[in-house]
């Protein structure tokens, strides 16, 4: 049974695809405003994506969640949003006081304005409900087999189609609903709202805490996305791209921790470094240190010290969550589309209030950040990078790039069959692995793994920094690469010497695999073998196990079955089953 974390972390996964997208929007947006460059079609490009921030949402998390990532989803996903929005609006009832004083077709177009003005503020929940439904709709359909008159309409075409009908029961709850729902969104809103400092000290150390996670991604969404209510426009993000001046409560005390608390963190851990190997960790602790302060990605320097000093972590979630009580008390309201790095500061200065307000705050943190790093490190004799007895990089270390990188995480990392799902967010690479004690840390740190996160027994994180799509992308393919050149549709040649397993087990196994007419090729790969499928969909991961098979990992076309020194008995076995066909 799935862990709680090993549900919600896709979640938090998928959430990042559509907001990767903010910043391209942010900028359009800003650089085009008469401020700037003032040039209208430009800050149209940008607001053209907040306006379609439930699409997007819809789109991107369906994909995010689908196996294969597959863009089938994305379209199940737009289909799903489009129908339940559209037909929602057909079943809204208008409150006669937003028609007062109107008559015939001003009447029936005030009506329409506010239907319309209801579904944008409601347009961020329905896209990541849609979504939801359409990358679980991909996942449970995406093999399905139709009768023959219907095929055409069989695997993958059958999720749009799915997810148009079902997105008939949400257009029904949110036409029926809307009032309650819009009721609950403002409900929370002023719930957040009143609760002043405290709401904003317990959003800022809850967003630290549970990077660990990964989880801060759900979290940011409804602040960012869902909170406050501007001429319609809904979340402390776009509301402060929008230009509402009470906006940007829920960033503004990013900007102090991330340009200049975790870089003084990072000068802290380079001075407190051994002075043989402070050469060594420099380029890298100042490569990260301007990251943060450039961009405002710190998971790289925050796993450098998360596992090592966990209370010292603890007190540097303290401080994000007191850094944005002391920015709303003093009035500065700083807004992004990325993070709180420099790039975001610059560009959104001037709609910023009290923007120059972040320098004395910052040098401040940058004090109490570098004081307390020195002293903690130093105190307690803390591992930082520089610290250790001998070097975390084993000297033989190289940087691989291309092809080469995703094969040489992927061996890491102990191979395709110990991988059940390869993902990564902003710095991390997300997995769901059959075996943790099958990874191979050092090695990982050759390649420049930063750090590591194992929430559940399944459950694995790696740190690698900006590039961690990249390397996620290039494992995947690594992983659809022959483990050895397979002969096609044959078996693979067995030493004699291999007795092979009795025809009955043999037998089984083939009837696990979803019989003799659906293998079409089998390759031994040491103590596992690569069995081509061409319906993957029937083979029995159950039937598999019960027969002896210890690991499952399964890809576009083929399964790998772990099974250890007895995988060429069985080669032996399948080899006499499948040549009688």
């Amino acid at each position: 049974m799935k862990s709680a974390f090993e549900v919600l972390q896709p979640l938090g996964r998928a959430l990042m695809l559509p907001i990767a997208v903010l910043p391209a929007a942010g900028i359009l947006l800003r650089i085009g405003q008469a401020d700037m460059l003032n040039i209208a079609f430009i800050a149209e490009a940008g607001n053209a994506i907040f306006a379609n921030l439930g699409l997007l949402f819809a789109a991107g998390v369906a994909v995010g969640l689908a196996k294969e990532n597959h863009g089938a989803a994305a379209i199940a996903g737009v289909v799903c949003y489009v129908v339940a929005t559209i037909a929602a609006k057909t079943l809204m009832i208008v409150p006669p006081a937003e028609i007062a004083g109107f008559t015939g077709k001003a009447a029936g177009w005030a009506a329409e304005a506010f239907k319309d003005e209801t579904i944008r503020r409601l347009s961020v929940p329905t896209g990541i409900v849609s979504g939801l439904l359409s990358g679980w709709l991909y996942n449970r359909y995406h093999n399905i087999k139709l009768p023959d008159y219907l095929a055409f309409f069989g695997g993958r075409r059958f999720v749009p189609i799915a997810a148009g009908f079902s997105a008939l029961a949400l257009a029904f709850i949110i036409g029926k609903s809307w009032y309650a729902i819009a009721a609950g969104m403002d409900i929370f809103s002023h719930g957040v709202v009143r609760l002043g400092a405290l709401g904003l000290f317990i959003y800022g150390a809850l967003n630290r805490l549970l990077i660990v996670t990964g989880l801060h991604h759900i979290l940011n969404s409804l602040v960012w996305f869902n909170l406050g209510n501007y001429h319609g426009i809904t979340g402390d993000l776009y509301r402060f791209a929008a230009g509402d001046p009470s906006a940007g409560a829920f960033m503004s005390g990013f900007f102090p921790v991330m340009m200049f608390g975790l870089p003084a963190a990072c000068l802290a851990m380079y001075h407190a470094a051994r002075p043989g190997r402070r050469k060594e960790v420099g380029g890298m602790l100042a490569s990260m240190a301007l990251t943060a302060f450039l961009t405002g990605v710190t998971e790289p320097i925050e796993f450098s010290f998360m596992f090592l000093a966990p209370p010292l972590y603890a007190l540097h979630a303290v401080l994000t969550g007191a850094a944005m009580v002391v920015m709303n008390l003093l009035g500065v309201h700083l807004g992004f589309g990325f993070s709180a790095g420099f790039f975001d500061y610059v560009i959104n200065f001037s709609k910023a209030q009290k923007p120059l307000l972040l320098i004395p705050v910052g040098l401040a943190y940058f004090a109490v950040y570098y004081g307390l790093f020195r002293l903690a490190i130093q105190r307690f004799n803390l591992q930082t990078p520089g610290r250790e007895e001998t070097a975390a990089t084993p000297a033989s270390a190289r940087v691989i790039d291309g092809d080469g990188r995703g094969a040489a995480y992927l061996a890491a990392l102990g191979g395709a069959g110990n991988l059940s799902s390869v993902d990564a967010c902003t710095t991390r690479l997300r997995l769901i692995v059959h075996s943790n004690a099958a990874i191979d840390e050092p090695k990982l740190k050759a390649l420049g793994a930063k750090g590591f996160v194992r929430p559940s027994a399944n459950a694995l994180q790696v740190v690698v920094g900006p590039a961690a799509d990249q390397i996620a992308s290039e494992i995947r393919a690594a992983m659809n690469q022959p483990l050895a050149t397979p002969l096609p549709q044959t078996i693979a040649p067995v030493t004699p010497a291999v007795r092979p397993i009795a025809v009955g087990a043999a037998a089984a196994f083939v009837k696990a695999l979803g019989g003799v007419a659906n293998v079409a090729g089998v390759t031994r790969c040491a103590s596992r073998l690569v069995v081509d499928l061409n319906d993957p969909a029937k083979a029995d991961d159950a039937a598999l196990r019960a027969a002896g098979v210890k690991s499952i990992a399964r890809l576009e076309r083929s399964v790998h079955l772990i099974l250890g020194p007895g995988a060429g008995a069985v080669a032996a076995g399948l080899k006499a089953t499948l040549g009688a066909r």
